[in-house]
């Protein structure tokens, strides 16, 4: 997924402040399951919801304003009811690594009770597993 940096994703230095790559790869998730054919929003009708449990990140080198940024989302794991995914936000120009995290994700209810990931999010998932 393409995300422009806007100015008002800059911290005073010019710099993507870092809270926002956050954002960018939220949209990247989102966008990864719909190119896959699964709405978020109509999986959280039907009693899914997919809250980030944990996230390790590392930050190589800062993103500045108007620079085109590839964002990219590679399922790694699967597991009953959670699942993490590899991130990268890339500098499409020159495809230097900015920013890298592993994100897991639980599946719950909208009442944050623990279920079983979807058949059909676990068959997208694990197809594009990378191990």
């Amino acid at each position: 997924m393409k995300i422009r940096v806007y100015y008002e994703d800059t911290d005073a230095a010019g710099v993507v402040y870092h809270s926002n790559y956050l954002n960018y790869m939220e949209r990247a998730r989102t966008e990864f399951l719909r190119e896959q054919g699964c709405s978020v929003a109509q999986l959280a009708a039907d009693g899914a919801v997919f809250p980030v449990v944990r996230m390790a990140i590392d930050f190589k080198a800062p993103a500045r304003h108007d620079e085109l940024l590839q964002v990219t989302t590679v399922p790694v794991r699967v597991g009953g009811s959670t699942f993490t995914l590899q991130q990268q936000v890339l500098r499409d120009a020159d495809g230097q690594l900015l920013v890298q995290a592993e994100v897991t994700l639980a599946c719950v209810t909208p009442g944050l009770k623990a279920k079983r990931i979807p058949c059909e999010v676990r068959e997208l998932l694990a197809k594009g597993l990378q191990l």
